[in-house]
């Protein structure tokens, strides 16, 4: 039996990669694998897997969530990401 490479999925838009950049980067910042940072988010690791490849858009509780557990603002890991248009523009 012959296994093909599946290539991962790419991030939904450039919102949801930068979001998950960092989500990524604050994770790594604090030294968490993300199985424990998903506990401390109270999230399953696969969803945050998801979240740090850009491959899930999220609901405004679940962003409140992984800013509480990774201990920073939620402002911090919204402000300035590039909005629909933008992300439009660059899938096209």
């Amino acid at each position: 039996m012959c296994l093909e490479a599946v290539p991962a999925p790419s991030p939904l838009n450039a919102t949801t990669q930068a979001f998950g950049e960092r989500v990524r980067a604050r994770r790594v910042e604090l030294g968490l694998s993300q199985e424990a940072a998903a506990v401390r988010c109270g999230i399953h690791w696969t969803q945050l897997g998801k979240v740090e490849r850009g491959q899930r858009s999220l609901r405004l509780e679940t962003i409140v969530k992984i800013a509480d557990g990774l201990d920073i603002d939620a402002g911090k890991l919204v402000s300035r990401l590039p909005g629909p248009s933008v992300a439009a523009a660059i899938h096209q």
